[in-house]
């Protein structure tokens, strides 16, 4: 499959980058078909999405409707790949294709394909034969077939060709103007505030501007001695990923301009080669002139823009003033983003330094993230907290101050001090805390506005009551134990610094082991043109997804997968989970602790199992460096398992004060044997482990005689099966 970014935008500018059907590749489908008298043909084009049936006739429904095949290791993709025609009289007896898709599930057994190929000289697609029965191919059939697919390529690259030339006059009217150009130059740089985004105008530039086929920007390293090219997605076609970084004495073109500081023009490939002979074996001689571009700040270069054309072409004074123009701005651009970056830096580390780490709580697993906006060096006032009260009771906050800069950040931290010491000295309710806050905003002179959530919890038995109280804020959530995701949706208060003596309420709720409340700001979901509604849905959604994430990577996971790549604001996200206590409490001397749950027969519970015996060790005191051991020999006796066993399935978790076991229970008998997989085998190391890191580990089986002796009346030994299990000593 070709990965060439451009390749994949040659298809999408000729319209063969989408499923649908093309008359004129229809067409040589329906000749294959005709002249040599098979069930079905088409014509391919590979995209990331899959094989694009550009051209078809008579392949099964819904392909032939569709216009898509999207299977891995596809026969069409094996030819793509390959470049190379590919011909079988019965595919289910060749080695390369016989455990393919299109063999083995759809019935394909004679096959006879030949790849098309793009200006470059890549393959992006074939012309295939199929048949559903043995066939040998006769050489007047492979002929027609060559010949065919010769003639798929020339209409590939005529189109292509085409498009470029289209493209390429949309160039050359906007180039003739060399004053509109400056300022749509200036126009391009002014909002590139980051590295990537002034390579993305670059790119853009160089290729829509000025004209050039391909184009690399370099940057110049730390230590000043030498240079290296931040991407070669879009430089000249075989570029030696050995040449990326060159040292300032080297003797290459993009070296010698880094060093003098001068920009050079090769009005051919001849030209480069003649002046850096050592180039001539490691660039692609088709390519016709090229040229380096020195961007020089403060009287230093920064960074060189290396441009290449298809063909020859000299560096007369438009085009000249042209690139100079174009590394002129870029190092405005650069400078304004290195500036933009060492601010953003800054700013976040002053956010991140003003929010204070969360307590360890017992029964309770507790994490936060925050993630600052990415469209400027600014920062915002979303914050989160966390104060153990005592042993029974921790304090949990979330609010978002009004604004987007460093007074809003400022006072982020005066108020989130504020609740912080009223929620350590003052036992009272969120609702009061919330009011005391908004009075000493007003009484104080902060004038903060924002929105907030305070809420307190408190273990009764054997759950938790959660006291909540919302100024403005978005509803809390909650992600239930067997994966349900409560939204906790009242009647929200007063936003804070509006009316500070406006009435609050208290709201109460239970968490039973198990459960997650989640607190966030409006960042994490919010998105333009959407209702509150739809976007806590997404959330909610997303939520439940992610049932089985461990509580330290749910946060960070929520802001990946719903903050977009340009957040357009901060987020602040605090996840608590209630962890699932021994029944049978802490070990004592002479009474081990004892915990049993019982498994769905499905990978997907693997990983709530897994929380589940970290959180019965967390509760008899295990420290943590022992139970990442614990967790890792869990997972892969519990995947064992599921993946070998026989349901029912069973988890057993005991600790007394010199060892702790976890065992896993099932109905089959078959053992677990110790292997020595190779490097490129995935499975077959659960044992290792077992060997390697547990104390003790071994087998127990059920239902079977002990010692000679039958045990009647014993109902656990009625169900045969097997035991897996591992201890580890704790002193």
């Amino acid at each position: 499959m070709p990965t060439d970014l451009q390749a994949l935008r040659d298809l999408e500018h000729v319209g063969l980058g989408s499923p649908t059907a093309d008359e004129a590749f229809d067409r040589f489908a329906r000749l294959v078909r005709r002249h040599l008298k098979v069930p079905a043909a088409v014509v391919y084009f590979v995209v990331p999405q899959g094989q694009v049936l550009a051209g078809s006739s008579g392949m099964p429904e819904p392909m032939q409707s569709n216009r898509m095949l999207q299977y891995p290791g596809t026969l069409t993709n094996v030819i793509a790949t390959r470049g190379e025609p590919v011909v079988s009289s019965d595919a289910r007896l060749d080695p390369l294709l016989r455990d393919n898709y299109l063999v083995r599930e759809m019935g394909l057994v004679a096959v006879a394909g030949y790849p098309v190929f793009d200006l470059r000289g890549r393959a992006v697609g074939a012309l295939c034969a199929v048949v559903d029965e043995p066939r040998e191919w006769s050489e007047d059939d492979r002929a027609s077939l060559a010949d065919l697919a010769a003639a798929c390529t020339a209409e590939l690259r005529l189109r292509a060709e085409r498009e470029r030339a289209r493209r390429i006059q949309q160039t050359a009217v906007r180039a003739n103007r060399r004053s509109r150009f400056l300022l749509s130059l200036s126009e391009a740089f002014a909002n590139a505030n980051t590295m990537d985004q002034v390579e993305e105008v670059i790119i853009e530039v160089s290729t829509a501007g000025i004209g050039a086929r391909y184009c690399a920007f370099a940057l110049m390293d730390a230590d000043g001695r030498g240079i290296t090219y931040r991407s070669l997605v879009h430089a000249e076609p075989q570029f030696p990923q050995r040449l990326r970084q060159a040292k300032l004495d080297d003797q290459r073109p993009l070296a010698e301009a880094a060093r003098t500081g001068r920009p050079l023009f090769f009005r051919s490939g001849d030209e480069l080669f003649s002046a850096f002979p050592d180039l001539k074996d490691l660039c692609d001689p088709d390519i016709g002139a090229r040229a380096f571009l020195p961007v020089v700040t403060a009287g230093a270069v920064v960074a060189v823009i290396g441009l290449a054309w298809d063909r020859d072409r000299g560096p007369d004074k438009d085009s000249y003033a042209l690139q100079t123009g174009l590394a002129h701005y870029t190092g405005h651009a650069l400078e304004r983003a290195r500036l933009l970056e060492e601010r953003r830096e800054s700013a976040k580390t002053l956010q991140r330094a003003m929010l204070s780490r969360l307590p360890e709580v017992p029964h309770l697993d507790m994490a936060a993230t925050y993630s600052p906006a990415t469209r400027s060096d600014q920062i915002g006032g979303d914050w989160y907290d966390a104060v153990a009260v005592d042993d029974d009771a921790t304090m949990f906050m979330i609010g978002d101050v009004t604004g987007h800069d460093m007074r809003a950040a400022a006072k982020m931290g005066q108020l989130r001090s504020l609740l912080r010491a009223f929620a350590w000295s003052h036992d009272e309710s969120p609702s009061a805390l919330l009011s005391l806050l908004d009075k000493a905003n007003s009484g104080l002179g902060l004038l903060a506005s924002g929105t907030a959530v305070v809420a307190r919890l408190e273990r009764t038995g054997g759950a938790y009551q959660l006291t909540w109280s919302t100024a403005g804020h978005p509803p809390p959530l909650v992600l239930r134990e067997d994966g349900t995701v409560e939204r906790l949706a009242v009647l929200p208060d007063m936003m804070l610094g509006v009316r500070p003596t406006s009435k609050r309420t208290d709201h109460v709720t239970t968490l039973h082991p198990g459960d997650t409340l989640l607190l966030y700001t409006d960042g994490l979901a919010e998105q333009r043109g959407t209702t509150p509604d739809q976007w806590l849905n997404r959330l909610q959604k997303t939520l439940g997804v992610l049932g089985d994430t461990a509580t330290a990577a749910l946060p960070v996971t929520l802001v990946r997968r719903l903050a977009s790549d340009d957040q357009r604001d901060d987020v602040a996200v605090l996840a608590v989970r209630v962890r699932a206590a021994a029944p049978s409490g802490p070990p004592s001397l002479g009474r081990p602790a004892t915990a049993e749950r019982k498994l769905a027969p499905s990978l997907s519970d693997v990983g709530p199992a897994r929380i589940w015996v970290d959180d019965v060790l967390e509760s008899c005191a295990v420290p943590m460096a022992l139970r990442r051991t614990v967790m890792l020999l869990t997972s892969e006796v519990l995947t064992n398992a599921v993946d070998h066993g026989q349901a029912p399935f069973t988890a057993t978790v005991e600790v007394d004060m010199e060892r702790l076991r976890v065992g896993v229970r099932d109905s089959s008998t078959a053992q677990p044997e110790l292997r020595d997989p190779t490097v490129t085998e995935f499975g077959g190391r659960g044992v290792q482990f077992l060997e390697r890191l547990a104390s003790r580990w071994g087998v127990d089986r059920h239902g079977e005689p002990a010692d000679g002796q039958h045990r009647a009346g014993r109902r656990g030994n009625r169900r045969t099966g097997k035991t897996v299990w591992f201890e580890l000593d704790l002193r």
